[in-house]
């Protein structure tokens, strides 16, 4: 088989796992135009319609959908080959994509962009979106989340470091407002509210001797960034709920107090969650390594 026969079917199998030309041309770091040619290409040569397209949609031909499921584990098994070759190699080798919260990105990556440094031949490319993304459909390597659940067919590891909420406002707020003194008082309280991309507005949660509170607050200002819950609060237009990490430099300077403390006792963990394959790259697995518990 030639060369060009070989590039035309990888570029096919990219296509065929996204089922868009502009997530395999992201993840091959190529144009859509010359992913768009050689499916063109291809198809000439074979002499079947691979792909139904519209405006809006990619999908496979029945002739598309046959060929995919005969090509997949040829191209898996080249690619573990492929990556047997880093057992020979100093430094992993290879680009990794990697989706994880806006929210948290400063905190966790870190230790990722440190691998950067030592390993001259590997590549990170990080997405930082607060949207629920599948990290298999839109070709990440990895991905970044709280302890929600995820599906069956993904491993989790611990990262670090853990996060921790606290309730903060501005002394002026505070000279206008007696602080609260349990979860319950916030009800008469102007909070600045955080809304997922989805729209649904984040409730603030509390612990303290075992006892679980759920707070659904209300406030005049809602935003979708802790930064700006942040400076908002230190402007004085509300009590904010963010990371104890994102509060830091406002409590250290004055410009936001905390209240609330026995209440935000609670410390959650962060996972790093990939599909469970049985080949993984050498540039994964140090990233596992780099950023696990």
């Amino acid at each position: 088989m030639e060369t060009a026969e070989l590039a035309e079917l990888a570029v096919f199998a990219s296509v065929a796992k996204h089922l868009s030309f502009r997530q395999a041309a992201t993840e091959r770091g190529t144009s859509g135009s010359a992913v768009s040619h050689s499916i063109r290409s291809l198809e000439s040569r074979v002499g079947v319609r691979l792909f139904h397209r519209t405006t809006r949609s990619v999908s496979l031909s029945e002739a598309g959908e046959a060929l995919y499921a005969r090509l997949e584990p040829a191209m898996a098994g080249m690619r573990a080959a492929l990556d047997g070759l880093n057992s020979f190699r100093a430094t992993p080798f290879g680009t990794i994509r990697i989706n994880v919260p806006n929210a948290i990105a400063p905190y966790v990556l870190g230790e990722a962009m440190g691998l950067l440094a030592s390993n001259a031949g590997l590549k990170l490319e990080v997405v930082a979106t607060d949207s629920l993304v599948d990290i298999v459909q839109e070709g990440f390597d990895a991905g970044i989340r709280f302890g929600e659940r995820l599906s069956q067919d993904m491993i989790a590891v611990r990262i670090k470091p853990k996060f921790r909420f606290t309730v903060v406002g501005s002394p002026s707020y505070f000279e206008r407002n007696r602080a609260p003194m349990t979860p319950h008082d916030l009800h008469g309280h102007e909070c600045i509210r955080y809304a997922f991309p989805s729209g649904t507005i984040f409730n603030w949660e509390f612990a303290k001797d075992g006892d679980m509170v759920k707070v659904e607050v209300a406030g005049a200002l809602t935003v979708d960034s802790q930064e700006l819950m942040a400076d908002a609060a230190a402007r004085g237009l509300g009590l904010a709920y963010i990371w104890e990490a994102r509060a830091a430099p406002y409590l250290h300077d004055g410009r936001l107090r905390r209240c609330l403390e026995d209440w935000c006792t609670v410390d959650e963990s962060v996972f790093l969650y990939f599909p469970s394959r049985k080949h993984q790259s050498a540039g994964l697995r140090a990233l596992i390594d780099a950023l696990k518990a």
